[in-house]
Order: C-alpha cells, then sequence, then structure tokens
C-alpha cells in the first residue's frame, strides 16, 4: 500500500486547472493529465479500489461518463461487477430511473434493472462530488433495485460546491470517501 501523503500528491501534481471553462469564472479541475500518466492512474484505481475492498462492495456503479473511465478498473482491481449508471434514453432493456435537479433544470440517470440484486453492495464511483445531485439520484437507484449502499468514493470533492451535505441523508450512514478535498 502506498503511502496516502505519495498519493495525493502525485493526484494534485497530475490535475490541471483550466480558467473559465466551461463558462467564465469556473476553474475547471481536468483529469485527463491523470489518466494519461499510468503511475498515477494506477495509483488511482488502487486507492479507490482499496475502498472497495474495504467496504465489502460486491459492485461499483460508474456514474456517466467520467465514472465509466475509474469505475471499470476499480471493478477489475477489487474483484468485483461494474455498473454503468447512464443518461436516460441510453440503456436498452428494462431500466429503472430516477430525475434530479440541476442548478438550471433538470436530468434523469438509468441503470438495468436487473443488474443489482438485494445480495448487492455498491460503491458508488465517480471523478468529482460537486453539488451531489448525480451521487445522490444513484443512492436512490441502488436502494430502489433493492441492493444495499456500500458508500461513495471520489476522486475530489470540491467542498465550496457543498455535496457532502446534500448527500448526508441519502448516505444514511455508509461512508463518503474523497481521495482530494479541494
Amino acid at each position: 500500500m502506498t503511502d496516502v501523503t505519495d498519493i495525493k500528491g502525485l493526484l494534485l501534481s497530475r490535475i490541471r486547472d483550466v480558467a473559465d471553462y466551461p463558462e467564465p469564472g469556473v476553474m475547471f479541475k481536468d483529469i485527463t493529465p491523470l489518466l494519461a500518466d499510468p503511475a498515477a492512474f494506477g495509483a488511482l484505481t488502487d486507492a479507490l479500489a482499496e475502498i472497495a475492498v474495504r467496504q465489502a462492495a460486491t459492485k461499483i456503479v460508474g456514474l456517466e461518463a467520467r465514472g465509466f473511465i475509474l469505475g471499470a478498473p476499480v471493478a477489475v482491481r477489487a474483484g468485483v461487477g461494474f455498473i454503468p449508471v447512464r443518461k436516460a434514453g441510453k440503456l436498452p432493456g428494462a431500466t429503472l430511473s430516477q430525475a434530479y435537479d440541476l442548478e438550471y433544470g433538470s436530468a434523469e440517470i438509468e441503470i438495468h434493472a436487473e443488474d443489482l440484486t438485494a445480495d448487492d453492495r455498491v460503491l458508488v464511483v465517480d471523478d468529482v462530488l460537486a453539488t451531489g445531485g448525480t451521487a445522490e439520484a444513484s443512492l436512490e437507484l441502488i436502494r430502489r433495485s433493492g441492493a444495499q449502499v456500500a458508500g461513495v468514493a471520489v476522486l475530489m470533492e470540491l467542498t465550496f460546491l457543498n455535496g457532502r451535505p446534500r448527500l448526508e441523508s441519502s448516505l444514511a450512514g455508509a461512508p463518503l470517501e474523497s481521495l482530494l478535498t479541494i
């Protein structure tokens, strides 16, 4: 196991700030340099997989779209299944859907109805916890499927957007783990 301080420094060193993207006044946290560095991406995958194992997860849910990039290798490393949470209308077959509010409007996400069972403990993996809306909706989907929530694990938490307080009741005691807090 790598030293936590070393991992944080490595991860932070590979996240690029992009000013005024996607709109003026926003400082975008670009993780593509981290993904391009096999040592950093491997360390990130290992750290998230350790959380999955510690929480006894049986499935990883990855949130569209960067949660797919992070969640799939975490599931492989942890030896568990991977379930994509997609935007509405992207999955064939029977789905469970959950609408949620955004800052300006609303959105809807879906999972395949048969992918989770009452025997599953599900860890939600994503790159960023911002306002918490998508994560909160995914927790509702997991519970509606009959599965248990093992927690939420993210690369970075943007604390100034207050996602953690929004998620507290939805987590119902399950952990929220952020490798980096910004």
